[in-house]
């Protein structure tokens, strides 16, 4: 839902309108919010509760709002991800100055973004096919593309480079959560343990069984995401 006259829609909102425009105070009375504040409380919903909590109707609830007033402050829910979006990404600490490693670099900026998804755990499912172009976002992806220009790749190829990296991120962090998930479940993990090892015993699946016998590598959420990335970081061609 769109309020009238607001730059909503189908299409979303013109990012220009959103983030280069200043919120307007309304005449008359002072407003009793801010968009900041309404923001921050739908980040404290979606922590506590997941995305799909998130609704203009329990976020107006949750500041003690009407729901029609919110929309002069986000016109829908997209609107409200992407303010959410950038205003985690506020948590990303200042940028060192690159250091010339940019393998080293790319990493810690890995780092980062995982410690920033898994303390938000609907950013991921939040980023989703969005483009957010906020301006802690956008602070955050120029000092990325800064640290990749040692690579010398073109600004196009660095700019693929990121949203590789972020899309392996989200990724990872999204598989982590649903691991923890199913960890909560034990009888369902080993019934899936027992399922493996009889299909690997059938003769049909030899890479599968020599996966299983394997010795087994740490697996601690962050040894495999330190494994994975350097896969990925260290398997760059920059030719």
């Amino acid at each position: 839902m769109t309020a009238e006259g607001a730059p909503g829609g189908a299409e979303g909102v013109d990012p220009g309108h959103l983030w280069l425009s200043p919120e307007r105070p309304r005449r008359g009375r002072r407003p009793a919010f801010t968009r900041e504040a309404i923001t921050a409380a739908a980040v404290t919903l979606a922590d506590a509760e997941g995305i799909d909590a998130v609704t203009m109707r329990r976020v107006a609830a949750e500041v003690g709002a009407g729901v029609m007033s919110l929309y002069s402050y986000a016109p829908d829910k997209e609107t409200l991800l992407d303010l959410m979006a950038d205003q985690v990404n506020a948590e990303l600490p200042a940028p060192e100055p690159p250091s010339g490693d940019w393998r080293a670099d790319l990493k810690a900026i890995a780092h980062l973004q995982r410690a920033l998804m898994l303390r938000h755990p609907w950013l991921p499912a939040a980023l989703h096919g969005r483009r957010s172009l906020g301006p802690h976002a956008l602070t955050f992806l120029e000092h990325a593309l800064a640290a990749l220009r040692p690579t010398g790749l073109d600004a196009t190829a660095r700019l693929e480079v990121f949203a590789q990296l972020t899309g392996f991120v989200s990724g990872h962090v999204a598989h982590e959560l649903a691991q923890e998930a199913a960890a909560a479940s034990p009888d369902r993990m080993a019934a899936e343990a027992r399922y493996l090892a009889a299909v690997a015993a059938d003769g049909h699946h030899p890479e599968l069984a020599e996966v299983l016998n394997a010795p087994a590598r740490p697996v601690t959420p962050g040894a495999t995401f330190e494994r994975f990335l350097n896969r990925l970081v260290d398997g760059l061609d920059t030719d």
